[in-house]
């Protein structure tokens, strides 16, 4: 396995099956968010979020949207963040599946702020939020599709995008696989986890999708616990100026 980790790994993981569902996936997506808080995911999306808002100057009002959320319980640090520094938040939870879209209204019923929608990355209208975040969700695609996942998220945004996701690493596939079997033995969840690993990035990743989106503005940092964030924003920072970027098109079948 570690020799293969090499390269991105190209298997679909059984959350890739639209036929796969009911249930057994949302007790998955239930204990996803186990592995979430053990890996402090959170903390990752939203230190690219507070990246873009300094950014753009602080705003006091901020819409995110969470294409591709799951139960989106990586969002809840987004709404302490802005509580602590006043910031009116609105987050938006859109996946395609109706088991995360219930999960996601059951995690956050209580919570006025966040709303949920079934809707797929592709179908997202232009300019919908100020910032798109997607957590753990654009290592279920191909290298070749990148660029225009990446592209769909930009459109869709107006201030820019949030990318969290998993660093390909040995050592990460292994804290993975064990911890899978530890908090869950939904098929989904150990199947998944160490696959996503497996079909998680390198900084060489990030660098060509950077040069495939013909933008300057694309940041990546490695965070701890082997997640990388990937940034970019719809303007250039120091200087001002509206900044284009743009995807190198390749056709989707």
């Amino acid at each position: 396995m570690f020799r293969s980790l090499e390269v991105r790994a190209k298997g679909p993981e059984l959350m890739d099956d639209p036929a796969q569902g009911g249930d057994e996936l949302r007790e998955a997506l239930r204990h996803l968010r186990r592995l979430n808080r053990l890996f402090a995911a959170s903390g990752r999306t939203l230190y690219g979020v507070a990246r873009l808002w300094e950014q753009a100057g602080r705003p006091s009002r901020l819409t995110v949207l969470d294409i591709g959320s799951g139960s989106g319980d990586v969002n809840a640090a987004l709404l302490r963040w802005a509580d602590a520094r006043g910031v009116a938040i609105s987050i938006t939870l859109a996946d395609r599946t109706e088991e995360a879209c219930a999960e996601a209204r059951s995690y956050y019923a209580d919570e006025p702020r966040v709303n949920v929608v079934r809707r797929d990355l592709f179908a997202l209208e232009a300019e919908t939020a100020d910032i798109v975040t997607a957590s753990q969700f654009v290592h279920h695609f191909a290298d070749e599709e990148l660029p225009e996942v990446a592209g769909a998220m930009l459109r869709a945004s107006r201030l820019g995008i949030v990318i969290q996701d998993i660093h390909r690493h040995w050592l990460a596939w292994t804290a993975v696989w064990l911890a899978a079997r530890l908090v869950s033995g939904n098929r989904f969840v150990v199947n998944d986890g160490p696959l996503s690993v497996a079909k998680g990035f390198r900084a060489a990743d990030w660098e060509r999708l950077r040069v495939r989106l013909r933008t300057r503005s694309l940041a990546y940092s490695w965070r701890p616990l082997f997640r990388y964030i990937v940034t970019v924003p719809k303007t250039t920072a120091p200087g001002g100026g509206a900044h284009k970027t743009e995807a190198i098109p390749f056709g989707r079948s």
